[in-house]
């Protein structure tokens, strides 16, 4: 297999179908597997997946989480399961449509150079709010880490399976995003950015982002986590 793609789902029961028939399409042109993530949802989304997508699709796994221990965790959980040389993620929300991932793909296919790689979105289409987060985060991060870290947040995310050393020290909210894509850096990979387009949710809503004080709190929560990835801690 040479692309493992995991998908965390968290209270998406309304998204799951629409997902679904958006992810097998890829499956006709890539050698590509993806691993489903029940999350430890508090909707239906497991009896879902027990009853519509589980044995039902070729190189497509899923995997239960029974409690939800955050959104790193249940990444992780997922990558466990991942048998591809490259592998990555992507949200269940349809905010990014999965067919994104070709563009993912197709360069790593037609890669010729020797570094290895690390591929990771980079979001357009926000608000003004969401912009001036991202970058007081990216600003804090890149002075902290001493690396030109932006949008750390952004997805997909596809890298050589490599870039893992151990998964016990992977955060288990969030800002495991700021941990691989800081560990790439780390490791000389080769970071390359790829402009996407956020669009609005069809269905569902998203479980932390509510408003500026949700903002707020996740960015103190971020901050925080990041110190702690920077003091090599685990972030639980």
């Amino acid at each position: 297999m040479k692309f493992s793609i995991i998908i965390p789902c968290y209270n998406e029961e309304k998204n799951l179908s629409i997902l679904i028939s958006n992810i097998l399409e890829l499956q006709k042109k890539y050698d590509l597997e993806y691993i489903l993530v029940e999350n430890g949802s508090k909707d239906n989304s497991k009896e879902y997946f027990k009853q519509n997508v589980e044995g039902k699709y070729q190189n497509l796994k899923v995997v239960y989480v029974e409690k939800n221990q955050g959104y790193g965790y249940g990444v992780c959980q997922g990558l466990k399961a991942a048998s591809g040389k490259y592998i990555g993620w992507i949200h269940a929300d349809m905010q990014i449509p999965p067919q994104r991932l070709g563009e993912f793909f197709d360069y790593i296919n037609n890669y010729k150079g020797d570094k290895k790689l690390f591929l990771k979105g980079l979001r357009k289409n926000r608000s003004l709010m969401d912009y001036f987060f991202t970058y007081g985060q990216s600003i804090f991060n890149s002075v902290l880490f001493s690396k030109i870290l932006f949008d750390v947040g952004a997805i997909p995310v596809l890298f050589e399976k490599s870039l893992i050393t151990n998964l016990d020290l992977v955060p288990n909210d969030f800002s495991m995003e700021l941990y691989f894509y800081n560990e790439a850096k780390k490791q000389n990979f080769l970071c390359k950015r790829f402009k996407v387009i956020l669009l609005n949710r069809k269905k569902g809503a998203s479980s932390w982002n509510t408003g500026f004080r949700s903002k707020i709190k996740q960015s103190i929560r971020i901050f925080k986590d990041s110190v702690k990835i920077k003091r090599g801690e685990k972030v639980l």
